[in-house]
């Protein structure tokens, strides 16, 4: 992407709407709020058009629709076609349920332009246990549908201590399936993932042997699959930029209305979130409140203020250093420089026990450690 010019405000590049918390799926490292069940799809079908629009006019040129799981709107052709009117890329990201292969047809004839299909392990009983319920026999069949319509497919398993030693046979799925791209996305302990952090997170072994299967793959694959391995933070010692830095390229429009900078700056006390039904998104954008909280670099602290690191991963994430620590302004612990890295630390060394029972995502939130 190409960068802003020095000394402007920064242009957003992709919505994310996300169009439902319902989802037939219960994974135990869910980015949705723990108390999804509380909230309620908020934006009628013209809401959402016109959040299209508005995120259009402002400069955006690609569109995620999720959730939860974004196929329960029975609105979702209509969405999709009005992104395809203001010439959005748009990808569905979906866990495959429910969908058949006539609706999959009507969707990329209304305005869907790839898919973004979510597996939770390479074999039934793997994938079936960590989704909670039987899907994986219907993830196959719709991957096929996808490359028979002609739709770019990206493979996305999120990695974790019960399958983080399955990236070879990811891989190799990835390949049967003709997928485009594979996404190994380390879980990020927000959400569903921080209650569950004992039973998911994977020991730095496993991490580092994962991470040469995949270099290994991206090398071998070049050119027919984009392979990405996402590191987990609590084992790199140095913060990722969460999502490109806060309010510099992502809208997040939650289920009930929300404007956020990430998915997770609803869990961030002392801010005020605007809705989309309240304020044109551009004016959240550029004024809301949220957005400006920990926009570029004057709330940070030390060692934060003056490392030579901050422009490019932004002080890491403002959500992990709250739930971590309390304090949304403190350097993310993820970083080895950080006053609190020895939570992190602590937690790493955790992963070597017994792990738990999944907490599976339910309609009543989970008692957070």
């Amino acid at each position: 992407m190409t960068p802003d010019p020095p000394g402007t405000a920064p242009r957003p590049w992709t919505l994310v709407a996300e169009l439902t918390y319902r989802c037939p799926l219960r994974c135990p490292y869910c980015s949705n709020p723990l108390d999804w069940a509380k909230r309620r799809d908020g934006l009628t079908t013209g809401d959402w058009c016109r959040v299209i629009g508005e995120a259009e006019a402002m400069g955006v040129v690609g569109l995620n629709l999720t959730g939860g799981e974004p196929l329960l709107r029975d609105d979702l052709e209509t969405i999709a076609a009005e992104a395809r009117r203001h010439a959005l890329y748009t990808t569905l990201i979906t866990s495959g349920l429910p969908l058949t292969r006539d609706r999959l047809a009507a969707l990329a004839q209304a305005g869907i332009d790839a898919v973004q299909l979510s597996i939770q392990d390479v074999t039934a009983e793997g994938c079936d246990r960590i989704g909670g319920t039987r899907s994986f026999d219907h993830k196959l069949a719709v991957a096929e549908w996808v490359k028979e319509l002609g739709l770019p497919l990206t493979l996305n398993m999120v990695l974790h201590r019960a399958n983080i030693g399955h990236v070879g046979e990811a891989v190799a799925l990835a390949e049967r399936l003709g997928a485009e791209r594979l996404e190994l996305a380390n879980t990020q302990y927000l959400g569903w993932a921080l209650p569950n952090r004992a039973a998911l997170l994977p020991s730095r072994a496993s991490v580092a042997a994962a991470r040469d299967i995949a270099a290994a793959a991206r090398e071998r694959l070049r050119g027919r699959i984009d392979v990405l391995f996402v590191l987990p933070d609590y084992m790199s010692d140095r913060p990722r930029p969460c999502m490109d830095g806060w309010g510099q390229r992502f809208i997040v429009v939650t289920a009930d209305g929300l404007a956020l900078p990430c998915h997770a700056a609803h869990s961030l006390p002392g801010i005020v979130w605007d809705r989309v039904t309240d304020r044109p998104l551009a004016e959240i954008w550029r004024d809301g409140a949220g957005f400006n909280a920990y926009r570029g670099e004057g709330w940070m602290r030390e060692p934060c203020r003056s490392c030579d690191r901050r422009t490019k991963d932004h002080g890491g994430c403002r959500c992990q250093a709250h739930a971590l620590t309390g304090d949304a302004t403190a350097t993310d612990p993820a970083c080895g420089l950080s006053p609190d890295h020895a939570l992190v630390v602590a937690a790493r060394e955790a992963a070597s026990g017994q792990a738990p029972e999944f907490i599976f995502r339910a309609g009543r939130a989970p008692v957070v450690p």
